[in-house]
């Protein structure tokens, strides 16, 4: 009974912006768990085929498709052509998402713009088209990628930070409004991952990296695995009456003032 709970054998899982790093991560929790997976991207189709190919040598069911969820004209041809091609789609991973560091004295209102349209409007254009098939089938899953930033600024992060924060509360809202439909609709927000962006800074005596270690209870990065299991947990009939929230897979850095460095 308890293994069932978390099963997802014969659902169809898309992951948005899962070509690498954390979603690619996140998608291949879910299709160890059973899931057909669709996965998303829009810098290259080679970039796109080759991580569809890496999922297929692990043995999963999976296929790409080469969009930008920001554009709400082709989101809305694509997701029937999806859920033509692959079935109809039982989880949405909203993953997709950028960063420009910039201190927002310096930064240019193009890429603060940029920076909201993806992460937070790019949300709702990709998920309106799917949950109103959703709604039409009586059940569904949607789990959105927030950030610590959703609860804690940081220098030269402004836009992404305004725009993870209010992808909490849309998260909320979104539970609010589909609720009734038997729509579960969860966030998660990781915490600092080891991935190939942060590899530059992962060393011994690069500062950040013993702030990091230092300031997370856990005493280490993230593993982009670790965040499997509340993926699976999201998308699954173990989290039905779950609704509205956001898991925070940190480490424990959330829970914490921190301690003096003499400790």
């Amino acid at each position: 009974m308890s293994k069932s709970l978390f099963d997802l054998t014969g659902k169809v899982a898309l992951v948005t912006g899962a070509t690498h790093g954390l979603g690619m991560a996140m998608a291949e929790g879910l299709g160890n768990a059973g899931a057909k997976l669709v996965i998303t991207g829009h810098s290259s189709q080679e970039k796109l085929d080759n991580a569809v190919a890496a999922l297929r040598e692990k043995g999963h069911d999976a296929h790409g498709y080469l969009f930008n969820v920001t554009d709400e004209a082709v989101v809305n041809d694509m997701v029937p052509v999806i859920e033509q091609e692959q079935g109809p789609i039982d989880v949405l991973v909203n993953n997709a998402g950028i960063i420009r560091r910039v201190p927002l004295l310096e930064m240019e209102l193009s890429e603060w713009n940029k920076v909201l349209e993806t992460n937070l409007t790019g949300v709702m254009v990709m998920t309106r088209p799917v949950v109103r098939r959703m709604i039409e089938r009586g059940a569904g899953k949607i789990i959105n990628i927030c950030s610590m930033m959703s609860e804690l600024g940081r220098d030269s992060v402004s836009a992404y930070a305004a725009a993870k924060g209010g992808l909490k509360m849309l998260t909320q809202n979104m539970a609010t409004e589909w609720a009734r439909h038997n729509i579960q609709v969860n966030g998660i927000g990781p915490g600092y991952f080891a991935t190939a962006q942060t590899a530059p800074i992962r060393v011994e005596g690069n500062p950040f990296n013993e702030f990091i270690i230092g300031r997370t209870p856990a005493g280490r990065w993230g593993n982009p695995e670790d965040l499997q299991g509340a993926a699976v947990f999201l998308s699954s009939k173990a989290s039905d009456f779950v609704n509205g929230q956001v898991v925070y897979v940190d480490g424990g850095i959330l829970a914490t003032i921190g301690k003096p460095s003499n400790e």
